[in-house]
């Protein structure tokens, strides 16, 4: 196994590799965490979202959707194959989001468990920073409600007027995409 992870941007839902990265996403995320299919393929062209597939050499390890504005990255999404986690591919695409010198801000489950408690150990370890504000990520669907989520930052933890700037930016810009059916 190498040591560099490169990411690959779909733009188009007809891209070949786009259905392999929607099964992986539908695995990943529970209904309430995840895009209608509508939505998803809505946002692909837009100008700040990313959807990259992240590989080594010809291995498909994950996906690392996120919006990356002029001041902070947002990573709306992140998985990596099961079958192919515990192999620092998490790590590394983590490197290549912040070489772009930005803040990186994303949202993990309350450490309310094992696994949640793990996920929130992993990110301290690459550096991300939890943040006290009381945050709940607007709903994705349709009478749902939103939840209740840990903002982490990279690479210090963010000041009012940052988290302010973020919170306002995911109401508007990235939910503002979203199409209820």
């Amino acid at each position: 196994m190498g040591n560099t992870v490169d990411s690959i941007r779909i733009q188009s839902e007809t891209d070949h590799r786009y259905a392999n990265a929607i099964d992986l996403y539908e695995n990943s995320f529970p209904e309430h965490e995840k895009r209608e299919a509508v939505s998803q393929k809505r946002i692909l062209n837009h100008a700040e979202y990313h959807f990259d597939l992240i590989y080594e050499d010809t291995v498909f390890a994950g996906l690392v959707l996120y919006w990356e504005t002029e001041t902070f990255i947002y990573v709306e999404h992140f998985c990596i194959n099961p079958e192919l986690r515990n192999r620092r591919y998490g790590q590394r695409t983590l490197e290549l989001l912040k070489q772009k010198g930005k803040c990186v801000i994303l949202e993990i489950d309350p450490p309310v468990d094992e696994i949640s408690a793990r996920r929130k150990g992993f990110y301290e370890r690459s550096g991300f920073y939890e943040n006290a504000f009381e945050h709940i990520h607007p709903p994705y669907h349709q009478k749902k409600e939103g939840h209740r989520l840990v903002v982490m930052s990279y690479p210090r933890p963010l000041s009012q007027i940052e988290y302010d700037g973020f919170a306002k930016y995911l109401n508007g810009v990235v939910m503002g995409h979203e199409i209820f059916s």
